[in-house]
């Protein structure tokens, strides 16, 4: 066998073992020198090392290699990639954290070792019950960040809400972005969000991470210590939505407990969404984003200030302009109506406009279609940040 895939199967084993001790397998490899002395040491010199009571002693065993071996050569036919913790491929910043993991799998269309080039990673997390306030300003906060010169990656967790919000707003963007996902590399959690994962396996910088092993189910638990990573990676974290105790909070917790810079965004003080955002400004954990131009100045990415942008109006009357003069106006009217006002519905807007409901309904489906707005469920509308 390779001495570097004997190497890397070796690290496996470990990062399976030692999953939930990340630090033990650290300390082993930081030992004996690597993963692979680590499993050519004899039995009375491990049992020195684990001490008489460890119960992971018994799994650095030729049996354990085994099951790695076959999941490399699983990873390989996938083509994904596990690196060990001080290699090259492996997130500069996360190294840096106490409980890092020995070991990552990665899926991209670009090697590790290239991966990691952005001097600046940001993550965008929160709740999965975003609101339309939510999902339009983690779009602008994604967009603004996509006209600074530092052009950092996106990280997120790939959940419903706001991480997916983030990852597609990225892309709009041409910004990086990295799925930080709580299953094993061999899936994809959640399964909606598959058609998001091959554009970014296709997409260039773009990654899909895990610590898991091949198998490993959606618990619980893993959520939790997934949250670790997506903190870790990134030198800054945006909190766009989340409840006092949800997963995002949870994450820029993590954050500034690695010293890391943590913004919020502010909310209504009665909005159970924007409580956990509320709290760490409140705390002093976390700036507020009062003003997306000074945004990427305050995290050194530099000026995110617009150059040459049109307006709404003039953007819609030079796609719309060989239309009707009446209808053009109507057109005109409901798209600012929506910006004015997130989350309005058809209904409000024909009460409005005194526009009748069918109208209402054709100059909806057509602002849509061309990507200036979006609707969710309940027909409520917003415009479509990535698009405007």
């Amino acid at each position: 066998m390779d001495p570097t895939d004997y190497e890397t199967i070796c690290g496996i084993t470990l990062n399976r073992v030692f999953g939930y001790e990340p630090a033990a397998a650290r300390r082993l490899i930081s030992r004996f020198g690597s993963p692979g002395a680590v499993f050519s040491q004899s039995p009375s010199t491990l049992d020195e090392a684990f001490g008489p009571w460890s119960k992971y002693r018994h799994s650095i065993c030729r049996e354990e290699l085994d099951v790695s071996e076959k999941e490399f050569a699983r990873l390989r036919s996938l083509g994904c990639t596990f690196v060990l913790f001080g290699e090259p491929g492996y997130p500069p910043l996360l190294a840096d954290c106490e409980d890092a993991p020995a070991g990552l799998y990665i899926r991209s269309s670009v090697p590790p070792g290239q991966l990691w080039k952005p001097k600046h990673y940001v993550s965008v997390v929160g709740t999965r019950d975003i609101s339309p306030y939510g999902k339009e300003w983690t779009e602008k906060m994604v967009g603004a960040l996509s006209r600074t010169r530092g052009k950092p990656m996106i990280v997120s967790g790939f959940a419903i809400g706001v991480d997916i919000t983030a990852h597609l707003a990225a892309l709009a963007f041409g910004l990086p972005t990295v799925a930080v996902i709580p299953v094993g590399i061999d899936s994809i959690y959640p399964w909606r969000h598959r058609h998001v994962a091959e554009r970014m396996l296709a997409t260039p910088g773009c990654a899909i991470v895990t610590d898991f092993p091949p198998g490993t189910p959606p618990v619980p638990f893993n959520f939790l210590r997934r949250n670790r990573i997506i903190a870790g990676i990134s030198g800054a974290t945006i909190l766009a939505e989340s409840k006092a105790h949800g997963g995002g909070t949870m994450t820029a917790r993590l954050a500034a407990s690695y010293g890391r810079e943590v913004y919020c965004l502010p909310g209504r003080i009665d909005d159970v969404r924007s409580a956990g955002c509320n709290r760490l400004i409140r705390e002093k954990l976390a700036e507020p984003v009062t003003d997306l131009d000074a945004l990427g100045t305050q995290m050194g990415l530099g000026s995110s200030r617009k150059t040459a942008a049109c307006s709404l109006e003039t953007r819609i009357r030079d796609t719309y302009s060989g239309t009707e003069s009446g209808m053009l106006e109507r057109i005109v009217g409901t798209a600012l109506l929506i910006r004015d006002n997130r989350g309005i519905t058809p209904d409000e807007i024909s009460a409005t406009l005194g526009i009748p409901p069918g109208e209402v309904a054709a100059v909806v489906c057509l602002l849509e279609s061309d990507g200036f707005i979006c609707t969710d469920l309940l027909r409520r509308c917003t415009i479509d940040n990535k698009k405007v």
